[in-house]
């Protein structure tokens, strides 16, 4: 069976497709018929060293896809798969890998440190295999070869990759730090054993806080990862820079007494290292910049660094002459093809990006320090500088006050647009991003004193417009300057806009950008559309004629993708990409048009063509399309009303594929908020396609395989279902309570301290209390609504665990007071007992009552007259 194994382990990697795909198949029914027998056969291959290199690479990538996986529900079947598994089974792979960690094949010894920490990460917060730290680290002993230190090296930085900080025991995070720290330092011989500590340390330091809160332990850690970043090995300066990064983030506060020295660190490096050193050189101090940004912004700057709840000190503004000659040096190491790469980086790039964080971290202060090198350069012959001092001003205009940099910004716009002639590409790609910015930052209604004025809006425009026939990338940089520069008058009076002269020219340009031969292979055509979109979303009502003319326009382009002949892979790609655009561009426009009577009859004559191209487009198999021809049909339920019922025959077969479509979990979020659009347009009109809807929704709930973000917008659903039918959704209660009271017991064990965690309880309950309040409200005034009666109870406890949750958000609050007082609304004096036994209810309502919210406390006023009235009945 060793040598069977081995050969199709082989074979699946054959350049022969059809022996690479029944490889594939006898490897997947091998793990469907006997899964215990599937990995214990894979982790022998991979610890047995007369196997090839291939085989036994492949089967450790195999078994680590046999333990995790990417998609949430996926991930949770394969680890109740491995916790499934005997122990015997379990004690007898993990043998196996710790044995590969001593194989002589890094590549065997690195996949089974990952293996390892796969499962690591399932046992460990169960207090299952206690003994793995203590084996690895026996590993470590002076004794032992160079590999077997490498890999156990690797594995202990995986598993501190894998497992959460609050899963080892102190005793184990001093031994695993020391191990670390004794292979980074400079008396340890071997250059991978370094190395691989030093990519360990960057893992462990999440671990490492009791550690950093001791001196003495805190300093030795500092000394050998500055000691590090001056290795002859680049890679280990790499990582040791890398390190930095992390401690600048995690332990900030303790940084003070290093910082002259990592100064140091980071000058020569950025001056003298090579790029990928430099590059986290740099990404040490925006690291600076993140954390001290964050506790300016929370706190005020009105604390000192001995505050000791909260230290800031100021370590950027103290370094700032220094640290800012140091970035506008490396604005000057530009790249010949930078513009022309979209995932460039480079050491000029990161330079500018730190430097717009030291703006925001200093405000004014950087101004005096930027704009002698602007000044300097940026008439200079050589395009380097010119770019560079282009760079730097665009860089410090998010964070000093409008009115330092407004003289500025009012001296050099005319040389900005004249610039926007340079000869050189790189400097008008650098001077249309610069412009993007002024008008992102200084130019709106917010501004006292404003930059566009009537008398340079004309001349701004025409340059614009002009510089939208440039190459792609200095094309696509101007359509984001025009993005901002029109939503700068987005709250301008709706029947004028200063655009509106120049509304048609905008649009035929931004067009003509889209469909250009060479915005295909860049990110113009996007940039293109988002900006159109955002015109006419800012756009008044003397352009709505224009905006009319577009729907044709998209319908036209739309109906051009369809009738396309086959295509290759590729080009289907791209036409996916255009069909979406256009289907978000026609969203855009109904929703404008659709806000007003004086323009929704444009939307009204061209609905039957619309909604035709529509259903035509969901023929076409791109989750990205579905999604936006049916954000589009919900804006277009909303804006025609009840005449969108004439569709629903037709359309309801593609609401309902939408629903089933549990793989691409995008789609089905979309449609059913788009359920909930129509529900509330068409209201019982509705009733004829509720059991279906309704159906599939239970079944959407009760799937393992649907994404979770799904489920509390299933809830808010019902709301809307029953909002729109009222007692007609008596038939449902037996089914909907059910899930809704599961879901609320859920959301009361779900809280937790952990942000992704909290964020996703706090949207669960959302969704249960929208569908509570839209049910209490379908009831209202009806007959039958004591047929909520026996659900109260339930409902006012749910209540009261989300009123003792301190971590609920706004939004849960407005929308749980509000239930409450739905409930009292719609059951009256029925509801007085369950309020009389309940106490929480004025405590809630008196904290609302005092809300600085001002929608929370006129909810809570509505609340307490209803619940009076409810208990005086």
């Amino acid at each position: 069976m060793s040598l069977e194994v081995t050969q199709i382990l082989l074979n699946a990697q054959s350049v022969d497709g059809g022996v690479r795909k029944l490889a594939e198949e006898n490897l997947r029914q091998f793990q469907e018929q006997n899964l215990p027998a599937f990995l214990i056969s894979l982790s022998r291959e991979l610890a047995d060293e007369d196997k090839p290199v291939e085989s036994r690479r492949l089967a450790g990538l195999i078994l680590k896809n046999c333990l995790d996986a990417k998609d949430v529900n996926r991930k949770a079947q394969l680890v109740h798969g491995w916790r499934s598994l005997d122990s015997s089974v379990k004690t007898q792979i993990k043998s196996f890998l710790i044995k590969t960690l001593g194989s002589p094949v890094s590549d065997a010894g690195h996949t089974s440190g990952q293996v390892i920490a796969k499962i690591a990460g399932i046992e460990v917060c169960y207090g299952e295999w206690p003994e793995l730290i203590r084996v690895l680290l026996g590993n470590m002993e002076v004794s032992q070869p160079a590999h077997l230190k490498q890999a156990t090296l690797e594995t202990l930085g995986f598993v501190c990759e894998e497992v959460s900080s609050d899963s080892l025991a102190q005793d184990q995070v001093n031994s695993i730090l020391t191990a670390v720290v004794q292979g980074m330092n400079s008396s340890e011989a071997n250059g991978h054993v370094r190395l691989a500590a030093t990519r360990a340390l960057h893992n462990a330091l999440d671990f490492a806080q009791t550690n950093f809160d001791n001196d003495m332990e805190r300093d030795y850690i500092m000394r050998v990862v500055c000691e590090a970043t001056g290795c002859s090995d680049v890679r280990i300066r790499q990582a040791a820079f890398e390190c930095l990064v992390s401690i600048a983030s995690m332990h900030y506060g303790k940084l003070a007494p290093y910082m002259q020295d990592i100064f140091a660190i980071t000058v020569k490096a950025v001056r003298e290292d090579e790029e990928p050193v430099a590059l986290q050189a740099v990404e040490f101090w925006s690291s600076i910049c993140d954390e001290e940004i964050d506790i300016l912004e929370m706190f005020g700057d009105d604390f000192d660094g001995d505050s000791e709840e909260v230290p800031c000190f100021y370590f950027v503004k103290q370094a700032l002459p220094a640290l800012v000659r140091l970035l506008l040096e490396t604005l000057l190491k530009q790249e010949e093809d930078q513009d022309q790469d979209e995932g460039a980086w480079n050491l000029s790039m990161a330079g500018g990006t730190c430097l717009g964080l030291v703006a925001r971290t200093v405000g004014d202060d950087i101004v005096p320090v930027v704009m002698p090198f602007v000044q300097e350069n940026i008439s200079k012959p050589d395009w380097r500088c010119r770019e560079a001092a282009t760079y730097a001003f665009g860089s410090i205009l998010e964070g000093p006050s409008p009115q330092k940099v407004s003289p500025l910004v009012n001296v050099a716009l005319s040389f900005m647009l004249n610039a926007m002639k340079d000869e050189n590409s790189h400097v008008k790609d650098t001077t249309a991003w610069t412009l993007g910015r002024i008008f992102e930052f200084l130019h709106g209604p917010a501004m006292e004193t404003p930059i566009i004025t009537q008398s340079n809006l004309p001349p701004i425009l025409s340059v614009l417009l002009e510089s939208m026939k440039d190459a792609p990338n200095v094309a696509e940089k101007v359509c984001g300057a025009l993005y901002f520069l029109a939503q700068g008058y987005e709250d301008a009076a709706a029947s004028s806009s200063p655009l509106s002269p120049f509304f048609h020219n905008i649009v035929h340009s931004l067009l003509a950008a889209a469909h250009r031969e060479d915005a295909i292979d860049s990110r113009l055509r996007v940039s293109a559309y988002e900006t159109l979109n955002e015109v006419v979303r800012c756009s008044t009502e003397e352009t709505a004629p224009i905006v009319m003319q577009l729907v044709p326009v998209m319908l036209m382009k739309l109906n051009e993708t369809l009738e396309t002949p086959k295509l290759s892979s590729d080009d289907k790609e791209k036409q996916s990409e255009l069909q979406s655009l256009l289907c978000g561009c026609l969203q855009v426009i109904i929703q404008k048009l659709g806000a007003s009577q004086s323009t929704k009859y444009g939307i009204v004559q061209y609905s039957d063509q619309m909604m035709n191209i529509f259903l035509r487009i969901f023929s076409c198999r791109s989750a990205m399309v579905h999604e936006e021809a049916m954000l589009a049909i919900g804006a277009l339920a909303y804006a025609i009303g009840v005449e969108f019922g004439k569709y629903m025959q037709e359309f309801y077969r593609y609401l309902e594929m939408g629903l089933q479509n549990f793989e691409e979990y995008q789609v089905c979020a979309i449609t059913v908020g788009v359920v909930g659009d129509i529900c509330r347009v068409l209201d019982d009109k509705m009733l004829p396609f509720c059991d279906g809807i309704m159906s599939q929704l239970l079944k959407d709930l009760s799937s393992n395989q649907l994404h979770r973000s799904v489920k509390p917008r299933i809830f808010s659903c019902f709301g809307d279902i029953a909002l729109a039918i009222g007692e007609h959704f008596e038939k449902y209660l037996i089914y909907a309570m059910p899930m809704l009271q599961s879901a609320a017991e859920i959301s009361v064990q779900s809280a937790s301290q952990e942000v992704e965690i909290s964020e996703y309880t706090n949207q669960l309950r959302n969704g249960i209390i929208e569908a509570y309040s839209g049910i209490f409200q379908g009831f209202k005034s009806s007959p039958k609504a004591a047929l909520l009666m026996p659900y109260a109870g339930h409902i006012l406890q749910f209540l009261e665990s989300t009123f003792q949750d301190r971590d609920r958000d706004e939004s849960v609050t407005k929308s749980a007071i509000g239930v409450l007082g739905d409930l009292a609304d719609t059951l009256g004096k029925s509801a007085a007992p369950l309020l009389w036994s309940s106490v929480f209810y004025k405590d809630f309502i008196n904290e609302c009552l005092l809300s600085d919210d001002h929608g929370i406390k006129e909810t809570a006023q509505w609340v307490q007259y209803t619940v009076s009235q409810a208990l005086s009945a």
